[in-house]
């Protein structure tokens, strides 16, 4: 057995793969570039090596600097985690080149199925059967125009490298097979360096059901059920369990088989996963669709399930151990569900956000993975994937309501997270009852409006500012927030904002006794304490808990199954003033870096015209002028801005408004 292992990853995985090494007795290495110095995974293994730079490609990309810190801290293997190098064949070679253990497939395997073209080939001598198509090397849009009648429309169009659905077009008609190839070589060749295609027909209602396998050294080969992926968001997982709701036995077993001729055919070794689609029409019937030589983030569905440890496994598969178990011996208990937590803004069209990490709430129902403690950075050069919460249960619907149930008592404090929506989806009918396929999520989206902040909301976080300028010891009567006057008290008036809604909110008295009113509304009774983070308050008569942190003017409260974030501001009269002569103002929707302007600084524009343009988490989003005017660039390309952060300024009526803005700016 190894006596040291390098994580060559980061992130919730690293953290995962080290608690594993640790349970084993491995000493654990982590990597890290300079963005991640202070990252949990860091923290938590016995040595740690810099990679490089934040960028991935001078880091975690970077195949020698990662064998150079293996050789350096004496690693007689390495775990890629999934993602970065998982399934570099190079990486894997120059491993073995190195003398260290690649824990995972042999090279070859990895070549194989990283090509889709030639794993299609590799699976269908074995029998396993794949979605009816034109997959050969070399194909010309003339070949997949003329053979595509034959398939039958609507086709798939797919490159034969690469996966996160990039370069993947649906076509309903011939008529736009064409154009819509053009486009997906230029995609494809944009993000794998290969604008191969090849053509499948389009499975109708289709669920994406995969199988997990692991196989040793010495010819043994066993699955160990299958996962239900098909709640889907642009190919990206949202939430997956075990097993699939739509599978019966007979076609359990068999879609099992099929995993493990698919391992047999390219001689694997390790865990993988072997992903059909399977239409909600023809339950009975699936086809291949491509092999994940590495682990998978959904793994820990089937380790509930299951009983087994997937990364202990891996690394003793690695070390040469035969599998101690046999597939007779493989028995699925219960049901597993995953949801993983994003760092991203549902209700802004899922928009990466990002900020420091203040807390993290978890709940003590479910397993939590996790990359993130308090004080992590999220910043825009890696996966927006904080972490996931996974429920176990006797059956699906138990699964089901433990998972919401923890995900209520589940925040990130400081970062907006998609919490809220997965609550949302779990609680669709559709989800509920099992009926799901790809686009059940898609279809869903529009229909999500985001967490809006209640009356309650308010006063906590004005409570809790409030409660927050009191002494430790209250003798001091000049020093407390009272409001002590002869007569009656004065109010200490917080303007607040959440989302759309701004208030003033008032509170006069002693934490004992006080009362609380909403601009001129109604005045209620509130009675408040505050323990460190912990707050808890009454509000005539009802006793309500949260979880507080401040960032400069936000509060953010978790509590009552929800999250929000609540901004203390000032009045604003330049804006106001600003905003009266019809200028605007653009701000950053997203933590990340200045791509591109579009204009110059003190160029006229019209409405619609791109001024700037963010990118954040491999995402763009450009800006727009929503009038017409001067544009006024406040930030330059490269520069890294915060979540909104001004970056332009348009100034309604031509250049000589801009210096008057100016300098109203200057005198306020």
């Amino acid at each position: 057995m190894f006596d040291t292992v390098l994580v060559a990853n980061r992130g919730e995985i690293a953290v995962r793969v080290i608690r594993t090494l640790r349970a084993m007795g491995i000493r654990s290495v982590a990597v890290y570039s300079d963005a991640d110095s202070d990252a949990r995974h860091v923290a938590e293994a016995d040595v740690a090596v810099r990679l490089g730079p934040a960028p991935a490609r001078q880091s975690y990309l970077d195949v020698d600097a990662v064998v150079r810190a293996a050789l350096r801290t004496g690693a007689k293997a390495v775990h890629p985690g999934y993602g970065f190098l998982s399934e570099n064949a190079e990486f894997a070679a120059a491993l073995a080149a190195a003398g260290i253990t690649f824990i995972g497939p042999p090279v070859g395997a990895i070549q194989t199925m990283g090509d889709k073209i030639a794993a299609k080939a590799a699976v269908s001598a074995f029998g396993v059967p794949v979605v009816p198509g034109i997959s050969r090397p070399g194909l010309t849009d003339a070949d997949l125009v003329d053979g595509a009648p034959e398939i039958g429309f609507p086709v798939l169009v797919k490159p034969s490298a690469g996966g996160g659905g990039k370069g993947m077009r649906v076509v309903h008609d011939a008529a736009d097979l064409p154009a819509a190839l053009a486009s997906a070589r230029r995609e494809a060749a944009s993000a794998f360096g290969d604008d191969t295609l090849f053509l499948e027909r389009f499975v109708l209602n289709p669920r994406h059901i995969e199988v997990q396998i692991v196989a040793d050294g010495h010819g043994n080969v066993v699955h160990l059920g299958e996962r239900e992926c098909s709640l889907q968001r642009r190919h990206q997982k949202v939430i997956e369990e075990a097993p699939s709701p739509l599978l019966d036995a007979e076609t359990r077993a068999r879609i099992g088989q099929a995993a493990c001729d698919t391992a047999r055919s390219v001689d694997y070794t390790g865990a993988g996963t072997v992903e059909f689609i399977v239409s909600a029409d023809r339950p009975d019937e699936f086809f291949f669709m491509e092999m994940n030589t590495r682990l998978q983030v959904e793994h820990p569905v089937t380790e509930l399930v299951t009983g087994l440890d997937l990364v202990e496994l891996q690394v003793r598969v690695a070390a040469g151990d035969g599998l101690p178990f046999g597939q007779d011996d493989v028995v699925l208990t219960g049901h597993a569900v995953e949801a993983r937590v994003y760092a991203e803004d549902p209700a802004n069209g899922f928009l990466p956000t990002g900020g420091t990490v203040l807390d993290v709430v978890e709940s003590p129902r479910t397993r939590n993975d996790s990359g993130i403690r308090a004080g992590t950075v999220v910043g825009s050069d890696y996966d927006p994937m904080l972490a996931k919460v996974i429920s176990h249960a006797p059956n699906r619907s138990g699964a089901l309501a433990v998972l919401d149930a923890a995900l209520a008592e589940t925040a990130v404090l400081g970062v907006t997270t998609n919490v809220d929506f997965l609550r949302f989806l779990l609680a669709d009918p559709d989800v509920v009852a099992g009926r799901l396929d790809t686009g059940l999520l898609d279809r869903r989206t529009p229909d999500y409006v985001g967490v809006t902040a209640t009356d309650e909301d308010l006063v906590a976080a004005a409570a809790y500012r409030w409660l927050s300028r009191w002494p430790a010891t209250s003798g001091d009567l000049w020093g407390v927030p009272s409001g002590w006057r002869i007569g009656a008290h004065a109010a200490t008036t917080t303007r607040l904002r959440a989302g759309e809604r701004t208030e003033h909110v008032h509170v006069a008295g002693t934490p004992q006794r006080a009362t609380v009113r909403i601009e001129d509304g109604e005045t209620r009774s509130l009675t408040a304490s505050l323990d460190g983070r912990a707050l808890t308050m009454t509000l005539d008569g009802t006793r309500s808990r949260y979880v507080v942190a401040a960032d400069g003017g936000v509060s953010w409260l978790s509590g009552g199954g929800r999250t929000v974030a609540v901004l203390e501001v000032r009045e604003a009269p330049v804006r106001a003033a600003d905003e009266a002569a019809g200028n605007a103002e653009l701000v950053s929707p997203m933590p990340g870096s200045v791509v591109a302007t579009g204009v110059d600084d003190g160029a006229a524009v019209t409405a619609g015209a791109v001024v700037v343009t963010v990118e954040a988490m491999k995402m763009e989003h450009a800006l727009t002028a929503p009038v017409d005017g001067v544009v006024e660039l406040l930030v330059a390309v490269g520069e890294q801005v915060k979540v909104g952060q001004p970056l332009a300024r348009i100034v309604a009526g031509g250049a000589g408004n801009v210096a008057e803005a100016s300098t109203k700016e200057t005198e306020a």
